[in-house]
């Protein structure tokens, strides 16, 4: 699901790249959300290829050939890309495997193309993949919009994802606050998946690299002037701690639900920490009023959001600068408290609440595709000019005319 958005995206476009045919995506979802729902198990992928069809040509499965009399499929060679590799890369290595071999697997694919890219043309493709291409499945769809409903047959509603869970405490090293056994769990999860690094807690805790704690988030939102009537949807996994941790943000603001609590389906109960109760974590978080994350480090999910509500409309989104309130909190831990809501009310007035601003390094393009991915009604360069309304008639008419000339149909075959 969103762990691989990204992923997904950077594979459209390096088979346009490559003017490659891709292979539907592969989810590698079992290693963290044991799931294997898979790429068709969440998204509409009919949708998605259609979708596409004006920029790479998609298909489910490798095809087969007929050589000597025998069909036979094609067998993709495994190729290693860089971490963040330019397109120079994917033109020159990759192309010349693709050419050898009919097929190429690329694998691991996380981070494997540059996210920087001096072509304004392949990072709208990027949006088009990630913010009209990949809908998920009907079903996903009417579970999200039915809790949506019925959240909203009380008011406006607020959207935390609240990002405490173990994996993420390990990744940060932030062990202090809990107690000898849960420290131990933390440090041997980090020893078992990060790489080895000298992690000091109070050095961490002091530039705002700790997640925040849930009573944290009651607190910031108190000293914004949110009230205990304020209703909130949690999308979380597991928090790390149990309810001690909670139970200081729930006095705060009593009104918490969830997809579990909001909507009895049958299909969510066995998937509540798997791809669908996440899928519909997200479009929930997407369509709130306000939508807060706790915690947006290496967090695709928290990130692909904050770039899909600035795409759709700069929605109102609640973004602590966790540097900035980091002495504030531990002031307020040793005692000094005076002043408190005001400091952290002031920091947040300096924050972007959902609006447009210009991506600063090291901000993702997934968190904020401005401005290439905006159109503009009166432009200075003719490409950032706004489509015509009967941009798909324009388009349908150049695919007829391209699929009748059988000379420009591409052969290749790329797969993720």
């Amino acid at each position: 699901m969103v762990v691989s958005i990204n992923n997904i995206c950077n594979a459209v476009l390096a088979a346009r790249i490559m003017n490659a045919t891709l292979v539907l995506p592969e989810l590698d979802a079992n290693s963290f959300w044991h799931d294997d729902s898979g790429f068709r198990g969440i998204y509409d992928v009919e949708h998605f290829i259609k979708s596409l069809r004006f920029d790479v040509n998609i298909i489910e499965k490798i095809p087969e050939i007929r050589k000597n009399g025998k069909t036979k499929k094609i067998k993709a060679v495994q190729l290693r890309p860089p971490r963040d590799a330019p397109i120079s890369w994917y033109t020159t290595d990759a192309l010349q495997k693709m050419k050898e071999h009919g097929a190429i697997y690329l694998t691991p694919f996380s981070h494997r193309l540059a996210e920087e890219i001096d072509n304004a043309e392949y990072q709208r493709l990027r949006c088009r993949v990630n913010y009209h291409a990949l809908i998920f499945k009907p079903n996903i769809m009417k579970l999200s919009q039915s809790i949506v409903d019925k959240l909203r047959t009380q008011g406006h509603f607020m959207s935390i994802h609240l990002r405490f869970e173990m994996d993420m405490l390990a990744f940060a090293g932030c062990f202090d606050i809990f107690n000898p056994k849960e420290q131990e769990i933390l440090k041997k999860y980090r020893n078992e998946n990060f790489a080895p690094k000298k992690l000091v807690y109070k050095e961490r805790r002091a530039i705002g690299k700790c997640p925040l704690t849930p009573e944290e988030v009651g607190l910031i939102l108190r000293a914004m002037e949110f009230n205990n009537s304020t209703r909130i949807y949690l999308a979380a996994g597991e928090l790390f701690g149990g309810e001690r941790f909670m139970k200081p943000f729930r006095a705060l603001f009593p009104h918490l639900e969830n997809h579990s609590s909001v909507e009895h389906s049958d299909e969510l109960p066995e998937n509540t920490q798997g791809l669908i109760g996440s899928a519909v974590d997200y479009m929930v978080c997407l369509l709130s009023d306000i939508f807060m994350p706790t915690y947006d480090g290496p967090s695709n999910f928290a990130n692909n959001l904050l770039g899909h509500r600035l795409y759709y409309g700069f929605r109102t989104t609640i973004r602590p600068d966790r540097k900035a309130l980091a002495p504030i909190f531990i002031d307020r831990e040793k005692g000094r408290k005076a002043g408190f809501e005001e400091a952290v009310k002031q920091v947040m007035l300096k924050t972007n609440l959902g609006g447009p601003h210009k991506r600063i390094s090291p901000e993702s393009f997934y968190t904020n595709s401005w401005p290439e991915c905006f159109c503009q009604t009166s432009p200075k360069n003719p490409a950032d000019k706004c489509p015509p309304d009967n941009v798909l008639e324009i388009l349908n008419s150049q695919l007829s005319q391209e699929n009748d000339d059988p000379e420009s149909n591409s052969t290749s075959v790329g797969e993720r």
